[in-house]
């Protein structure tokens, strides 16, 4: 007789409680390896061991040494939280060594038994908390979901948890994030949903390790290459490879794709060649050693081919920009921004996370004419210790592990063209001071001396922070404020946009050039806070390409995700074209809750939801639950 999943792991929860064994015959092969790791680090399934918590300074010094990530990490568990369908949800990430560093919970998870021991600064390997997801990633380093009873001590059976490993640009393991639940909550998609978040966060991790460096995505299909099933290589001006994110790895296994080869080992392509389509910012096809043929683009090209500094020639006529602004104000405001441009005043740009900030700085730079290099500055990434010579440069052996020969600083890089200091708001008070004294002259004085050089630049800032009450509380300089705000442009948030319908369709043109979305669908999304804003609407429009059907997304997409919604009544709410669809698939299957939930990929949870008034037990039609 076969038996069912649940009667195989009933019997090797009886076998790991009586006899302290692991039945690997009756258990998927991820959990009865953990089991046994276990049961060799002597922990016994019947008596967990004290919780490991760590005080709150070696928490805060853990978040602190991990800060970019951390903020990537937050950014992409706010989407994820967001994106995971019904209730009794948490969203936490940790670090490589098993330590929680953040969760963002649910009331109604939070108040669950298994989750009251569940919060940061608690360590979750598997020698602490013997099998669970977060544990099992940083011990193997492989995405796991562990259900219920699969969780080696019985405290947490009432859990599902899944969890994806975030590596940094080297491969190194750098975290973990997972999405736990109430096992009645378990959804299918979560896997995915959680893996392409994690995918999210290494991408940005990659980048700004190489910001300065050459960047080519690749993949087999040119409409993917803004996806996150793109390939990312970083190479030297001279085409040596610096750094392989994992997709790459992924796409390119069995060619040496170690650090310092160069990428005419990989591909029959000259580097050269692979410069020169990318004046015209073409698409590009490659064949690798082994005979695979991959599209590619090149970004950051600026590093390898710099341009000479020459007269700026202001053009009468803007060019077209790459983003949607039919809104009235985002048009009034583009207009001021390349007149500003042109005329090469101080430009400030305001906003929330995501409303597009350096699109604008990209355009303000193309509609100035200048013929230098647009550089932008994350100034909230960089190193205290050495930001002074990152901006400015520094002589030879002006400080340990200087670059030999010096370096000229990201200002003279910008020379001639743009300079773009985003997150301006983050930028530490000393640094301002340098900052404010370059304003007055632009002389550009490198650390460990050497003779300043005049810079030609046009300055662009961006934040997202109240520089007003960041005044008054001390933490930016008024006189840096007065000095950066000639020309001050807020950009409103995408739910605040009018033209939300375009930005959608444009949105999913870059990220899927072949699919399209319906009306319906775009009333439902227009109801959705978008506290992440264009980026997060990119996001979302990723995660709903992987879920839908016929290169179409349609309101039933969206039922699929499990999207949620505000509570503002609107004249077709999301909520009640979701309910609709859910009371219509109900009745087809003569009230069965399992398979309308199935067939939508949504909880029983959110099923229950949509019936109105359903009675203890029974549903709409008279079918017993």
């Amino acid at each position: 007789m076969l038996l069912s999943t649940e009667d195989r792991l009933s019997r090797a929860r009886a076998v790991l409680e009586r006899r302290g064994m692991a039945a690997a015959d009756l258990l998927p092969a991820p959990i009865a390896e953990s089991w046994t790791r276990c049961l060799a680090a002597g922990l016994d399934p019947r008596k967990p061991p004290p919780r490991v918590v760590v005080d709150e300074t070696t928490l805060r010094e853990a978040r602190q040494r991990r800060d970019l990530l951390r903020r990537l990490a937050l950014c992409e568990m706010d989407n994820l939280y967001h994106q995971i369908a019904g209730s009794n949800f948490m969203v936490a990430f940790a670090g490589a060594d098993g330590i929680l560093l953040d969760a963002v919970t649910d009331q109604s998870f939070s108040e669950t038994a298994g989750a009251s021991s569940i919060r940061p600064g608690t360590v979750w390997t598997e020698t602490s908390c013997g099998t669970n997801a977060l544990g099992t990633v940083v011990q193997t380093g492989k995405p796991i979901m562990v259900h219920g009873a699969e969780h080696f001590f019985a405290q947490f059976g009432t859990l599902t948890c899944t969890a994806a490993p975030v590596f940094d640009a080297e491969g190194a393991l750098a975290g973990v994030l997972d999405a736990s639940s109430d096992c009645r909550s378990r959804q299918q998609h979560t896997g995915a949903l959680v893996s392409m978040a994690a995918t999210q966060i290494e991408n940005g991790l990659f980048r700004e390790c190489h910001r300065t460096d050459v960047l080519i995505a690749l993949h087999s299909r040119a409409e993917y290459l803004h996806t996150l099933s793109a390939g990312l290589l970083a190479v030297d001006p001279g085409g040596m490879l610096l750094g392989v994110n994992m997709q790459a790895r992924f796409l390119l296994q069995g060619l040496p794709v170690a650090r310092g080869r160069r990428l005419e080992e990989l591909f029959r392509t000259r580097f050269e060649d692979l410069l020169h389509a990318s004046r015209n910012n073409e698409t590009t096809w490659l064949e690798d050693r082994v005979g695979s043929v991959f599209a590619a683009r090149l970004e950051n090209v600026r590093v390898v081919r710099p341009v000479p500094v020459t007269t700026v020639t202001a053009s009468p006529s803007a060019p077209r920009p790459g983003f949607v602004a039919e809104d009235p104000a985002v048009a009034a405001s583009l207009h001021q921004l390349e007149s500003a441009a042109r005329r090469k005043l101080p430009i400030l740009l305001q906003g929330e996370t995501g409303t597009g900030k350096e699109q604008f700085a990209r355009h303000a730079h193309a509609a100035s004419g200048r013929t230098g290099a647009f550089i932008p500055v994350n100034c909230a990434a960089l190193p205290e210790s050495l930001a002074e010579a990152e901006l400015f440069g520094h002589a030879e052996g002006a400080f340990t592990g200087a670059r030999r020969g010096g370096a000229p600083g990201l200002v003279l890089e910008a020379d001639g063209g743009t300079l773009f200091l985003d997150e301006i708001g983050e930028m530490r008070p000393p640094l301002q001071t340098v900052l404010l004294r370059l304003l007055d002259d632009w002389a550009v004085r490198p650390v460990g001396g050497g003779r300043p050089r005049q810079a030609d630049v046009l300055l662009v800032t961006a934040t997202n922070v109240e520089l007003g009450q960041a005044m008054a509380a001390g933490r930016f300089r008024a006189d840096l404020f007065y000095r950066l705000n000639t020309v001050e442009i807020v950009l409103p948030p995408l739910r605040a946009r009018a033209d939300f319908a375009l930005i959608v369709r444009h949105v999913l043109h870059s990220v899927a050039p072949n699919w399209r979305i319906d009306d319906t669908a775009i009333v439902g999304l227009r109801r959705l806070p978008w506290f992440g804003n264009i980026r997060e609407l990119r996001a979302m429009l990723t995660r709903l390409t992987l879920l839908a059907t016929a290169g179409v997304i349609n309101a039933e997409t969206i039922i699929g995700l499990g999207a949620r919604t505000t509570d503002v009544p609107p004249e077709r709410p999301l909520r009640e074209m979701q309910h609709e669809r859910i009371r219509a698939v109900y009745h087809e299957t003569a009230g069965n809750i399992s398979e309308t939930a199935r067939r939508l990929h949504v909880s029983r949870n959110t099923v229950y939801r949509a019936l109105p008034n359903p009675s203890r037990g029974v549903g709409k039609f008279g079918v017993r639950l």
